[in-house]
């Protein structure tokens, strides 16, 4: 993919959710090599934004462009292949253990044991391979889930509040993931409300206030 590349357009994109407005006339572009940082407040729409790139939710008004389709239509469901996530609350099958949770993308992926061996050894985490997610705490889940991205190299990866219950040693890994799918032609959005954080992690930054871009 070309650097010049526009991977992300969001144009005029609000979102309503009864009568609260969270989103309002939202424009952003995103292109290809590019980590942009999304901060604001707690409460001023960032996981929103997160939540209709990820196709998870549709704006109330407004398109969503997301490597040239369109999210209004059953294009979405190509797209969402090619999209990474790592939000709030981790996304992790809670009765499988930090391996077998790898192992199952692994497979759907069509990658081998040793790419899982390798990405567990990457985070940290092959020590604590076999414990179940749900005895696991919330550091290590977010390890697992960025050893997951890793292994999976998302053409756009999508980060919410990437840095919350992470040792420095871990706050390494965050910068490892977005360096990663940056260089190799993909496009990161980080939202948090840690500005000097992910002014770390990104070459550009807006600023979301009550639902429109500053």
């Amino acid at each position: 993919m070309s650097t010049a590349q526009t991977l992300v357009q969001l144009s005029g994109v609000a979102a309503r959710v009864g009568t609260a407005t969270i989103l309002r006339d939202v424009d952003l572009t995103v292109q290809a090599g590019e980590a942009v940082a999304l901060y604001g407040a707690n409460g001023a729409g960032k996981t929103t934004v997160l939540r209709i790139l990820a196709t998870l939710l549709p704006p109330s008004s407004g398109s969503v462009q997301v490597f040239g389709s369109n999210l209004a239509t059953t294009d979405r469901f190509e797209v969402r292949k090619r999209i990474g996530l790592i939000g709030h609350v981790p996304a992790l099958y809670p009765e499988l253990s930090l391996r077998a949770n790898l192992e199952y993308v692994a497979e759907i992926g069509g990658l081998g044991s040793e790419a899982v061996e390798s990405v567990l050894a990457t985070v940290g985490l092959a020590g604590a391979a076999d414990r179940p997610v749900e005895a696991a705490s919330h550091g290590m889940q977010r390890r697992c889930e960025i050893a997951r991205e890793l292994m999976r190299m998302p053409d756009l990866l999508l980060l919410d509040e990437p840095h919350s219950a992470l040792d420095e040693s871990a706050v390494a890994l965050v910068a490892h993931l977005v360096s990663a799918v940056a260089d190799r032609g993909g496009c990161v959005v980080v939202a948090s409300h840690d500005r000097h954080q992910v002014d770390k992690l990104t070459g550009r930054q807006v600023h979301l206030e009550s639902g429109s871009l500053l």
